[in-house]
This record gives C-alpha cells, sequence and structure tokens, in this order.
C-alpha cells in the first residue's frame, strides 16, 4: 500500500547525522541537545532510515520531558516512524505511546493538549486511537478555543476511518450541537466542515436553517459554505436556485476571498445573464481593488474565460476591464489588451480608441522604463481597431505618425506598417496621411521604417503637387551630392568624373559608425555647404536619416530610394505637362540614384554595394533612360494590386480563424431536451426561471456534452514488458502541462508469490521523477496499479527506463525484468501558434539556438513535403498560401510553434526541386533553449523521409 506522507522538511544530505551520536545527545540532560537530536533523527527517518535503536531511548528520555518544543518534536517523531509490521497489526511497543497520548490530551497546559490533538488527526491506527477517544471528546468542551478548534478536527479524522462509525457513532450528533453553541468562528468552521464531510444532510440543513445569518458569519466558514454549494449543486443541480441566491447573497462580503469564490462558484453553476452579470462585476471591482499583479492576473485568466462564454454580458463590461491598463505591470496590461480587443463593437469602439490615445499619449512623459513597449502594444491594439472599425482610424493616425521618429524601433515600425494599411484601406485619408508624413519624414530615424515610409510615397503619391514634394523630400534628406570627396577615395581616380560644384566649400569629417553587423569602422562623409545658404531641413543629418544611413553601408534602403525615386518620376510623366519639368526631376534622380551606386562601389565605406542592390538600382537607372508601356503598367499598378491582395487575404485569414473559434458542438439525435414553457413555474424566482432557460439553450446546443476519447486512451498505452516474461507491466502515459503520470499495471503470470516487489525507474532528459519507490506483494496470478509522478521542467524528448526487481520464497536472489523505454514526445509539449511576420524576424535575429536539419526525402512535391512537415511536428504555417501558389521549383515557408512553457519553437523551410525530380534543401530551427531546437530536429530527421 502507498504510504501517505504528512511532513516535507529540506535536508541537507552533506553531513548526515550518525545514530550513536542522537542517542548519546537524547540520553543527556541538556534541552537544547535534545531538541537538535530529535530534529536530525525526524530528517534521518525522512529520507528512507528506520533508526529502529532510538525508539526505547526516546520513550525513556524524551518522553518524561516538559519541554514543549521537545513535546512537539515527539509528536512528530511518533507521526513519521511505522507503527505497523509487515501485516498491518500494530507493534506491541506502541502501547508505551498511549499513556503518554491520554497524559497529553489532558495536560493543564493548552498547546501541549492541542497539538496532540492535531497529532490525532494525522493518525490512522485504530488500536493505538481507541482508548484516546474518552478524552478527546472531553476536549470538544474546553473553556480554550484552540482545544476546541483541534478536537472537532480529531473527532472528524477518527470518524473518516474505516472503522471510525463504530468508534464514533454519535458524532455527527455531538458536532452540530458543538455548531449551534460555538462562538470561535474558526472552530465553527471546522464543525461545519466535519458536517458538511461526514454528514452532508445535517451540514444542508444547517445552511438552510440559518440562510438569513449567512452573511454575517466568519470568512472561513463561508468558504466552507461556497465549496459544500458547489458539492450539492454538481449532484443535484435541480436544486440549483435555491443555492445561487446564497451565493449572490454572499458578493457582498466584506472579504476579497469570499467574494471571488461566490463569482467563481457562480460561473460554475449558472448560467443566467444575472448571475454572469454579478459575477464579471465582482471581478471587475477586484481588478481595480487589488494591488497584487498576482491578483490581478488571475482575475484577468477568469475574465477571458467569461469573454468567451458570455461576451454579450462582458461587452457591456469593456471600460471596466480596460481601466486596469493604469497598473505598470506590462503583463496585465497586454492581457487587458488581449480582452478589450474582443469585445469591440461599433457601440463602444470610440469610447475604448480615446482611452487607448490617452495611454498612449500619457507613454511620451517617459516616466517608466518599458514606455517604448507599452506604446508599441497601444499602436498594435489601435492598429487592430482601425482595421475592423476603418472610420476611426481618421481619429488617430495622426496622433500615431507622431511616433514615426520613435526611438522604439519597433513601435516605429507598428506605426509606419498601420499608416501603410490604413492608406490602403480608407482612401479619403490619402492627402492628409500623404501630407502629414512628407512633413515629418525627416525625423524618421530606422532604416526600415524609411524603408516603408518611402514605398508609401512612392505608391500614393497621385497628384502633381504630391509627386513634387514627394521628390523634395528625398531629395533633402539625401542631402548636396556627391556623397564623399574626391579627395578621400585616395590618389583621386576619377577627379574629372566628380568636380565639387563651384560657390562651394567641401567639409569632411571623419567619426566611427556602427555597421549592420554591430561592428564599428571609420567613415568619411561630405557635406557641401553652399555659400547661397540651401534651405536644409533642421536636424534632416544629425537625426540619422537618408544620407547617414546611407553612409553607414545601408544599401538596401538605397535600393528603395531608387525605387521610390523611378516610382515618383514614372508619374511625374503622367501628371507634368510641361516635358521640361520632367526632364529635368528625370536628371536629377538620375543623379542622384547614380552617386548612390559610385558610393557602394568606392572604397570610402569598409562594405562594398551587395550584388542584388547593385541589381534593383541599375534596372532603376535602365527604366529612367528607356521606359516602356508594359514596364510602366508593373511599375505604377501591379505593386498596388499585390499589396491589395496581400491585404485580403489577411483578411479572409482572420475570418476563417473566427469562424473556426465560433463553431459549438451539436447535441447527438438522442438527447433529452426539456421544453421550459411547459414546467411549473410555480415558486421560482426569475433567476431560477433564467437559469433553467439557459441549461436547456445549452443542450440544446451541445454544450453539456462529454467528448472523452475512450479510443484516444487505447493509444496511448506501452507495453512495457513480454508476454512470456514472469512479471507482465504496461503503462498508460498521461501527459499534463507540467508532469506526466505513468498508470502502470503490473501482473503476477506465476503461481508463487511475489515479495518485495519493486518497480524502479529512471529518467535522461529534462524529467525528475517525484516519488520514492515502493515495495508491494504481489499473490500469484494477480494484479497491481502503480502510479508513478515525473516533473517536466523544459521542452524537450524525454526517455523513461528501468526495471521490475522482486524476490520469491523458494530464490534468495533478486529477479530483475527490464522494461522498454518510454520515450516522452515533443509533440506532447508543442502547439501550433501564429505570430506576426515582424515578431517571426525578431526571434529569428534574437534566438541563439538553431539547428539545421537537411532535406533527405521521398517525396517529390515541394508543397506534399511542406504539408508533410506541418503534420509531423504539429506547428502553424504562418507563409501565406498565396505565396504557396504556383510551380516554380523552390519553397520557402516560416512555420511556428508555442509550447506549454512559454517556449517559442521557430522553423524555415528552404527546399527546391533538382532536376531527377529529388527535393533538397535544409530546414532550420531556432529557439531560446537548447532542448526545443535539438528534439525537434531529431523529430524532423526521423519523419521527415514519408512516403510509408
Amino acid at each position: 500500500m502507498e504510504k501517505s506522507c504528512t511532513l516535507l522538511i529540506h535536508f541537507d544530505k552533506g553531513t548526515p547525522a550518525i545514530a550513536n551520536e542522537i542517542k548519546e545527545a537524547l540520553e543527556g540532560n541538556d534541552v537544547a541537545a535534545k531538541i537538535d537530536a530529535m530534529k536530525k533523527a525526524i530528517m534521518l527517518l525522512l529520507n528512507g532510515e528506520t533508526l529502529p535503536q532510538l525508539f526505547i531511548t526516546i520513550v525513556r528520555y524524551v518522553l518524561p520531558s516538559e519541554d514543549h518544543t521537545v513535546q512537539k518534536l515527539l509528536l512528530l517523531y511518533l507521526e513519521i516512524i511505522e507503527k505497523t509490521d509487515t501485516k498491518g497489526r500494530v507493534l506491541p511497543e506502541m502501547i508505551l505511546i498511549c499513556q503518554n497520548l491520554r497524559n497529553n490530551l489532558q495536560h493543564p497546559n493548552e498547546y501541549i493538549r492541542g497539538v496532540t490533538l492535531r497529532f490525532l488527526c494525522r493518525l490512522n491506527e485504530t488500536e493505538i486511537i481507541e482508548p484516546l477517544i474518552p478524552s478527546v471528546l472531553q476536549n470538544l468542551e474546553h473553556r480554550h478555543q484552540f482545544i476546541r478548534r483541534n478536537a472537532i478536527l480529531a473527532v472528524m479524522s477518527i470518524y473518516k476511518l474505516p472503522q471510525g462509525e463504530q468508534l464514533l457513532v454519535d458524532a455527527p450528533d455531538m458536532i452540530e450541537k458543538v455548531l449551534s453553541t460555538e462562538q470561535d468562528p474558526s472552530a465553527k468552521r471546522n464543525a461545519f466542515l466535519m458536517l458538511f464531510t461526514c454528514a452532508q444532510d445535517r451540514a444542508i440543513n444547517y445552511l438552510l436553517t440559518h440562510v438569513d445569518r449567512v452573511s454575517d458569519w466568519g470568512e472561513l466558514l463561508q468558504m466552507v459554505v461556497l465549496e459544500l454549494i458547489r458539492k450539492v449543486c454538481r449532484t443535484n443541480r435541480a436544486e440549483k436556485g435555491k443555492y445561487i441566491k446564497i451565493i449572490i447573497s454572499l458578493l457582498n462580503a466584506p472579504s476579497t476571498a469570499v467574494i471571488y469564490e461566490c463569482a467563481s462558484t457562480l460561473v460554475s453553476l449558472s448560467s443566467a445573464p444575472t448571475a454572469i452579470r454579478a459575477a464579471a462585476n465582482t471581478y471587475c471591482q477586484l481588478l481595480l481593488s487589488q494591488s497584487d499583479n498576482n491578483v490581478k492576473l488571475i482575475v484577468l485568466d477568469r475574465l477571458n474565460e467569461l469573454k468567451s462564454s458570455h461576451r454579450d454580458i462582458m461587452v457591456d463590461l469593456i471600460m471596466d476591464v480596460l481601466r486596469s491598463l493604469s497598473s505598470p505591470n506590462l503583463d496585465i496590461r497586454r492581457k487587458t489588451l488581449d480582452i478589450v480587443l474582443e469585445l469591440i463593437t461599433p457601440r463602444n469602439i470610440n469610447e475604448v480608441v480615446l482611452m487607448l490615445k490617452k495611454e498612449v499619449v500619457k507613454t511620451q512623459s517617459g516616466e517608466l522604463e518599458k514606455n517604448g513597449e507599452y506604446r508599441q502594444m497601444l499602436i498594435q491594439a489601435i492598429h487592430s481597431c482601425a482595421i475592423k472599425f476603418p472610420e476611426v482610424a481618421s481619429t488617430v493616425v495622426h496622433l500615431l505618425m507622431d511616433f514615426l521618429g520613435d526611438s522604439n524601433v519597433a513601435s516605429a515600425i507598428d506605426v509606419v506598417v498601420f499608416v501603410r494599411e490604413i492608406i490602403e484601406t480608407n482612401p479619403k485619408l490619402r492627402v492628409s496621411i500623404i501630407t502629414r508624413l512628407l512633413d515629418t519624414f525627416y525625423q524618421i530615424r530606422a532604416a526600415r521604417v524609411c524603408s516603408c515610409a518611402l514605398w508609401i510615397i512612392g505608391e500614393y503619391c497621385l497628384s502633381l503637387s504630391e509627386v513634387e514634394s514627394g521628390i523634395a523630400t528625398i531629395k533633402q534628406c539625401l542631402g548636396e551630392l556627391p556623397f564623399y570627396s574626391v579627395s578621400e577615395e585616395g590618389e583621386g581616380t576619377d577627379a574629372s568624373k566628380k568636380t565639387p560644384q563651384a560657390n562651394s566649400i567641401t567639409v569632411s569629417s571623419r567619426r566611427p559608425a556602427i555597421l549592420a553587423d554591430g561592428t564599428y569602422a571609420t567613415q568619411s562623409a561630405a557635406s557641401e555647404t553652399a555659400f547661397s545658404a540651401p534651405t536644409v531641413v533642421q536636424g534632416s543629418l544629425a537625426s540619422g536619416n537618408l544620407r547617414s544611413l546611407l553612409l553607414t553601408g545601408d544599401f538596401f534602403l538605397g535600393a528603395v530610394v531608387a525605387c521610390t525615386l523611378t516610382k515618383l518620376v514614372l508619374r511625374l510623366q503622367e501628371v507634368q505637362p510641361s516635358k521640361v519639368e520632367v526632364n529635368k526631376a528625370t536628371t536629377q534622380a538620375l543623379l542622384i540614384i547614380v552617386s548612390m551606386l559610385q558610393l557602394g562601389q568606392s572604397s570610402v565605406l569598409p562594405h562594398p554595394i551587395d550584388n542584388d542592390s547593385n541589381d534593383r538600382i541599375v534596372l532603376c537607372i535602365r527604366l529612367l533612360c528607356n521606359t516602356g508601356d508594359d514596364i510602366r503598367k508593373i511599375w505604377l499598378q501591379s505593386c498596388r494590386q499585390s499589396f491589395v491582395q496581400m491585404l485580403s487575404e489577411k483578411q479572409l485569414r482572420e475570418t476563417e480563424e473566427l469562424k473556426a473559434k465560433a463553431q459549438v458542438s451539436h447535441a447527438q439525435p438522442d438527447d433529452l431536451i426539456d421544453f421550459y414553457h411547459l414546467k411549473s413555474r410555480k415558486g421560482m424566482s426569475q433567476l431560477e426561471l433564467e437559469d433553467e432557460v439557459q441549461d436547456d439553450l445549452k443542450r440544446a446546443t451541445g454544450e453539456f456534452v462529454n467528448d472523452t476519447d475512450d479510443a484516444n486512451k487505447l493509444n496511448r498505452i506501452l507495453q512495457l514488458t513480454g508476454f512470456s516474461d514472469p512479471v507482465y507491466a504496461e503503462a498508460y502515459v498521461t501527459v499534463h502541462h507540467y508532469d506526466i503520470v505513468l498508470d502502470i499495471t503490473v501482473i503476477n503470470r506465476t503461481k508463487e508469490t511475489l515479495q518485495n516487489l519493486c518497480l524502479e525507474l529512471a529518467t535522461m532528459g529534462d524529467l525528475k521523477l517525484v516519488e520514492r519507490p515502493q515495495n508491494y506483494t504481489l499473490a500469484p496470478e494477480s494484479s497491481k496499479q502503480i502510479k508513478a509522478n515525473i516533473k517536466v521542467s523544459s521542452t524537450e524528448t524525454g526517455v523513461i527506463f528501468g526495471n521490475i526487481v522482486y524476490e520469491t520464497s523458494n530464490v534468495h536472489e533478486r529477479t530483475v525484468v527490464v522494461l522498454n523505454d518510454i520515450h516522452i514526445d515533443i509533440m506532447d509539449y508543442i502547439s501550433p501558434a501564429v505570430c506576426t511576420d515582424a515578431a517571426f524576424r525578431t526571434m529569428w535575429a534574437e534566438f541563439e539556438w538553431e539547428n539545421k536539419v537537411a532535406v533527405n526525402t521521398v517525396i517529390q512535391d515541394e508543397k506534399e513535403f511542406l504539408e508533410h512537415i506541418i503534420k509531423s511536428t504539429n506547428m502553424k504555417c504562418l507563409t501565406p498560401v498565396s505565396a504557396l501558389d504556383d510551380e516554380c521549383g523552390f519553397l520557402a515557408a516560416n512555420l511556428y510553434a508555442k509550447s506549454v512553457f512559454g517556449e517559442d519553437a521557430l522553423v524555415n523551410l528552404s527546399v527546391e526541386k533538382q532536376a531527377d525530380g529529388k527535393l533538397s534543401g535544409y530546414i532550420r530551427i531556432r529557439s531560446k533553449t537548447q532542448g526545443i531546437a535539438l528534439s525537434l530536429g531529431d523529430k524532423i530527421t526521423l519523419k521527415q523521409k514519408g512516403g510509408n
């Protein structure tokens, strides 16, 4: 039989005590040494030592001690020693203890009486308890509440024993009398708990008799009342109505713990709108009144659950939930925004957006260190609101555009992506957005934000004035040409080509710059300061705009500048009637583009221009020199059409996800449905009636259907030994979030009794055994269920291995049966998840663990291979379906999953079809921890072959 443990103490194995030393200390007269020795003895016992020689010493030298600490430690010692022999009979020496316990129960000191009564709660041996019962019952009427409190618990524990009802026949009657006269809240709670556990009908009767006074009872008693209500209502749902009234009356209790439990109980028992609204209001009240962040997070989780099942009620409380944004904790703010974004309706959108705008403005104060991250979350939330309800975009877009030059690059990227989407979906805002963007462009500091902003300028500057302003803004942010002076290139090779302009002074500056890969380089830049002072935008160079970004070697941005100028010139050709102006703009654009190309090919910068950027810039030069109608159409229309298609696909994906979430289970054809219109309504309150209606609706829509899949259980049974082994074993493996439960059935196949049968398990990987193995005796041809708990601390493939060891009466040596290994699959811990492309790229750059797996498969179709990998790894494909359409012989896709421990798993699959029809390429896995990268790589290597 498994032994229960009632005591857990940390034990330092470094310096184990010796039994003889303990014995000597116990025999001495020094109380401090006795206390120390008792503590050492208890720790050794808890860690598997038996110490049989100490018992008599303790009876002789410790039992008579009057010191309270020694007496308390004596009771702990008695609690954990083995009190029975192998056949389950009480050891004869335990009789020595009984007299001492009886004396303690009649001791003049209240503490000694109380701790002895508490000790009796953990005693299971009837032979020791029986002579003590009269003394226990006397303590029920003691003047001190500490003793009465523990006496009631002792009575409850004795009554719950297998022979308890014979030992204490009238215990419920006695406790009921105590309950009616008791004044101490804690003793009263214990008495009610005893009735609730051992005589439920009496507890219900007492509750219904005193129903009007429940709200005046103490917090502890109210908590037990709620537990009783939950238990009664689960077994007898028809009785719910009268109990729900009690719960609603307790919602006004002064204790926050009670009102939280009330709200949880209401939600679990009732679906009536009145009850759910009361629970939701309580949660909102707790959210605002509690200062502990953990409490707030728990309450937000409860509100999140309510949101999915009772959205209509939660919509009315959206502003109350939003008030928790006042907390400085980012996790609380993130959870709050997640809940709110799913509760937005046309009625409340304006209020929500106004609140979010106020929060964005607050982040500008810069008091908190994480303001940048919070601002990014708010921008994403506003973006989401504006996509769902385009009419609010006009109220927020201009405010957000102030943050294009934000020092937090991530939030600036979110703003520019939001602006890009809004300018397409809200044509009315196009002119004002373009004007604002051109005015604030010089403030942008990040290259990625500049690239996106330049794309917007190139695509959405449509009128003559807008196109001219766009070209002027880019020229202004690039500064005067050329980008470097002749003297700096070395021997002045191309001096003839690059003559400095007349009436100008060349100012050369050398300063260290940080390159894209994080290294430093000395950079030479020349800024042309003309005598006739040109109109330079204040801070255009200092704030890290186009010129300074180009001079750090960012030629991808240079290619974007070239493409934007090309688009603007092509559009100018359509809207500008004057050919002279068009030609002038074309030559200026060509000069800028050629200057960038020369900068890339010069030795001024440590890194030359990359081939891709070089090709794009050269293509722009060719285009400006010779433009055909087909090319013009591609540049001015096709890019925009691709973007529109991307937005519509994103919208479609979101709609499909919402539809999938909205699907509810349907009732079985033979399920019983009650028609509440035909029921008697006599004596039913409005709340009870609402509850009946909601229950019937749930039954009709199948929400009460229990969908446990028994067939799935059979798939998880693993055979551990062979059929011809003397002991047959099989395990049913259940994987919970943080632990694995092995339910192992062991069958004795022999005609002999197996003694000291022990299941010894060991683990490999991040798995840890929780319990010590127990010894069992197994009768011939009988079976035994053994449970083993294993803790999991990270997502990686683990192995559990072990053996069964036993003895028989004939053979003195122990027999060992080796078990099959149990492999714990990583797939049990990871589930498909979704993240934005930007978040994926950020994580890809940050994560240090990468596992690169070469493609080796018999599958010959790229898409089929991708689907096979998705199915094998339980991941979500982030690459849209449209990007994977058509045949081109190449395929690149990003997959993403999240583990139950919150770890991210990123996979990039890149394959190419060879001339012989086979697929080649690589699958790269990245994660923050080594375990998930290696385990996922092993899984892919194992499964990728396919074709089986």
